[in-house]
């Protein structure tokens, strides 16, 4: 097994709601980490994402919250950064110490209790069940309240979740370095597999137990959806977020080109991916422990690379580990059937 954990210096932890079927993930790193991030679906929750770009003052972020609730679960962000500052951890100013907490949210309000939301006191919960060491996946924090191909309605949906996944580079010297990944899979497409293509996860239909195969998939296979095709009016119904880490040396602008490679693990595992309907999201977090090859562009290839890799993992991980929930099937749910 592997998490994101993986990475010394690199925190995980969850808070839920289990009857109100929602919740937020808080990835930390006290110490701080180099930060980037790369937004491409076109209907995104997010904080703190331009201070993390390439020419603005602030390079390291102290934590990612990754959250359901929609827009109103940015305020578990709230809860992380009170946690941060009691514990002195923050961007020095003259006046104390500003925790950088960047969030990313998913639509989860069509599922359970849309009226409990992810808030102040479920983020500091979060982090004070932050440790290293195992993570939790499938129904837990932030992917409790996630779902996956909802192209053809909801009434095909079936349940994501939250996976994490890494990997390791044997350095010059012997040593390794880490890149991992932790993503929360609530996406408009399904989840395939990125090897073979099959459909792991997605539009679903019941009573004749088979894939519909949402657009894209459909197509690929040569065939087409059996049903009508999207469902209209689902902007910001989905989304899937992610945070990579590494413990490898990143200045800030090669943190946002890990993150936008990142993305092409998303598009291997999503199908469609990147839609109109997602908000999907890829932070990257830079620990800087460990020296690659000493050349900045073979670092960065090569930790994007991986990033990719790492996450198209996390994502199938997600799906797998998820339980039925919310009227929802869920992968091991439809196998056992």
């Amino acid at each position: 097994m592997s998490w994101i954990t993986d990475v010394e210096g690199v925190l995980a932890g969850h808070a839920h709601d289990m009857e109100a079927l929602t919740g937020c993930t808080v990835v930390l790193v006290p110490e701080g980490a180099v930060v980037g991030v790369d937004v491409r679906g076109s209907a995104p929750g997010t904080r703190e994402t331009d201070l993390m770009r390439p020419g603005n003052l602030v390079e390291k972020a102290h934590a990612i919250v990754l959250s359901g609730g929609s827009a109103y679960g940015l305020d578990a962000a709230s809860g992380v950064m009170e946690y941060l500052e009691e514990k002195g951890c923050g961007f020095n100013t003259a006046h104390g110490v500003v925790p950088i907490v960047g969030a990313a949210v998913i639509y989860d309000l069509d599922i359970g209790n849309p009226r409990r939301r992810p808030d102040r006191l479920m983020g500091r919960q979060a982090c004070e069940n932050a440790a290293a060491g195992p993570v939790q996946e499938g129904n837990v924090g932030a992917g409790v309240g996630a779902t996956v191909g909802k192209a053809m309605g909801p009434a095909y949906a079936m349940k994501g979740g939250l996976g994490t996944a890494s990997a390791r580079i044997t350095l010059p010297d012997g040593q390794e370095a880490v890149v991992a990944a932790l993503a929360v899979v609530n996406a408009l497409g399904d989840v395939v597999d990125p090897v073979g293509g099959g459909v792991l996860a997605g539009a679903y239909d019941r009573t004749a137990r088979r894939f519909l195969g949402s657009p894209g998939v459909a197509g690929a296979a040569g065939g087409a959806a059996s049903v009508p095709g999207p469902v209209k009016g689902m902007a910001g119904g989905n989304t899937t977020v992610a945070v990579v880490a590494t413990d490898v040396i990143l200045d800030k602008e090669g943190a946002n080109k890990v993150a936008a490679m990142a993305h092409d693990g998303l598009a291997r595992a999503i199908v469609p991916a990147h839609t109109m309907f997602d908000g999907d999201t890829v932070f990257c977090l830079s620990t800087g422990r460990r020296r690659l090859y000493g050349d900045r562009a073979a670092d960065i290839t090569a930790v994007g690379a991986l990033a990719a890799q790492v996450v198209a993992e996390a994502i199938v991980r997600a799906v797998r580990a998820a339980d039925a929930a919310g009227g929802y099937p869920s992968v091991s749910s439809v196998n056992r059937a």
